[in-house]
């Protein structure tokens, strides 16, 4: 758990360091105690961060992509945090089963396909994959040294079901989505 606690102050000191525009620290090992303490001192950071109108500019930590935004963050941190919220219900002895609303899981797909995977690399192969939640629909297109784009293609995998899986299928989350096709091209999508 320290672990998880540790990697999502991280997130926020990031967080925080792209909106005031300075460096960011990453937390340093200590004791459990230290853990708690800095994810407190981050959390109250971020919450003042955040209170920047949603529409400011602000620098991108991404070796890829456009303009990123306060709320861009906003999002961006909802669901970095939905995704460990259930890595945390995982480590109970009695994992509840949490299920996001199919608004929030497509709107996490979204954000995943369409903001957070062309920002984060180039894939080293081509492909087309589709999502599909039933009433949604994103088609992503693989080129080589390429950062990924949303378009239209025939897809080489398709990846389907209820949105929340489809959110964790992305995630690399347990999910039942199903996977038709080369499932090796999610691969490139991997999420850090």
């Amino acid at each position: 758990m320290q672990d998880l606690v540790t990697h999502l102050t991280a997130v926020l000191s990031y967080t925080v360091a792209a909106i005031t525009d300075r460096k960011a620290e990453a937390p340093p090992a200590g004791t459990w105690e230290d853990a708690l303490g800095r994810w407190d001192g981050e959390r109250m950071a971020v919450r003042e961060a955040l209170r920047r109108p949603a529409d400011t500019p602000v620098r991108s930590p991404f070796p890829h992509g456009g303009p990123i935004t306060v709320g861009d963050w906003t999002r961006r941190l909802a669901h970095e945090f939905a995704i460990h919220r259930l890595d945390a219900e995982s480590a109970l002895p009695a994992p509840s089963d949490t299920r996001y609303r199919p608004e929030f899981a497509e709107d996490g797909i979204d954000e995943f396909l369409a903001f957070l995977t062309p920002r984060r690399g180039k894939p080293s192969r081509a492909g087309v994959v589709q999502a599909s939640t039933g009433t949604r629909k994103w088609t992503v297109l693989l080129h080589p040294d390429q950062p990924p784009t949303l378009g239209e293609g025939t897809p080489d995998l398709t990846l389907t079901g209820p949105a929340d899986d489809v959110y964790r299928a992305l995630w690399g989350r347990p999910n039942r989505a199903e996977k038709v096709g080369d499932a090796t091209l999610l691969e490139p999508l991997a999420a850090p």
